[in-house]
């Protein structure tokens, strides 16, 4: 059965491209593609799709723009096939992708959701090393030499501490993203949420360690420029109270405490006090201060 790509598409129509090329030079031919433009101000992008005949390639343009929690819904309800990724218009799968993740459900049929092995590419597509990527890979992701099947309250604490996941790699069981809706007001960080609705749900998530996905770092980001000014920490705070509620209704008191103490979230809003304070904003710098030093309210 074929992998169904799905692309939530607004941004740069040249690094879109460089996307579609990647799903098109897969060493496995068993996928579709779908692009969906969230009415994005660029006639080429339309002209590009006009000019690809492949018959798995399916171009659908919104009639105005959703935004992205919207258009991700959009993209959901498009899906067709067992197997669905939402990939990011501008991440690069790397030529072996459709054939791990497909063998990894071959393998794991029953799992939820595969996280393929990830290397990060800055804006010009060359491999970097970052901090927070650092962080991630090397210090948070669960250590494992080959395929680990991941669950339950082990699962949730790990991934409260420090969201290790690329979600734009992420493979799902196409009835999970049908039955598990995107949260409302939460578009920075409703791609964890979504993924801790699954675990507490009884989902599992599978880590195959195999290189296959690059995933792009930008430095001025949506995500980055909302660091900055707080405005990203003011909405994590939000969803770890909220999610401290429901993994403790669970009777996961590891997992609550690792909402509500959400430590590399305030690390990280640590690490960008500098760059705040010569940017001379001193609300975002008061703004971070105050996240990085106040964990979460205690427990009700």
């Amino acid at each position: 059965m074929p992998l169904d790509i799905l692309v939530p598409f607004w941004g740069d129509p040249g690094l879109l491209r460089e996307t579609v090329a990647s799903v098109l030079a897969q060493r496995n031919g068993d996928w579709l593609l779908t692009v969906v433009d969230d009415a994005y101000p660029d006639e080429s992008v339309a002209e590009y799709f006009a000019g690809i005949t492949d018959p798995r390639v399916r171009y659908v343009r919104n009639e105005t723009n959703q935004g992205i929690t919207e258009n991700y819904r959009t993209c959901v309800a498009l899906a067709t096939q067992e197997r669905v990724v939402i990939l990011g218009c501008d991440d690069v799968l790397l030529p072996n992708y459709v054939d791990v993740v497909l063998d990894a459900h071959a393998r794991f049929p029953d799992v939820e959701i595969v996280q393929p092995g990830v290397q990060v590419i800055d804006e010009r597509g060359a491999v970097v090393t970052t901090l927070a990527d650092t962080v991630k890979q090397r210090l948070m992701m669960p250590r494992t030499s080959g395929a680990r099947v991941l669950a339950g309250e082990e699962l949730a604490v790990s991934l409260l501490r420090a969201d290790w996941l690329y979600w734009p790699s992420l493979v799902f069981r196409r009835d999970v993203l049908v039955r598990t809706p995107f949260r409302d007001a939460m578009p920075i960080i409703q791609d964890l949420a979504l993924v801790i609705d699954v675990v507490c749900a009884g989902g599992r998530l599978l880590l195959e360690p195999t290189l296959c996905f690059s995933y792009r770092r930008h430095s001025a980001s949506a995500s980055s420029a909302k660091a900055i000014d707080g405005t990203r920490f003011r909405g994590e705070r939000a969803y770890f109270d909220l999610a401290a509620r429901q993994v403790a209704a669970l009777g996961w008191r590891r997992a609550e405490r690792a909402a509500r103490t959400h430590l590399t979230s305030r690390l990280h809003a640590l690490t960008l006090l500098p760059q705040a304070a010569r940017a001379r904003q001193p609300e975002a710098a008061r703004a971070l201060l105050r996240h990085a030093l106040t964990p979460g309210t205690s427990a009700d």
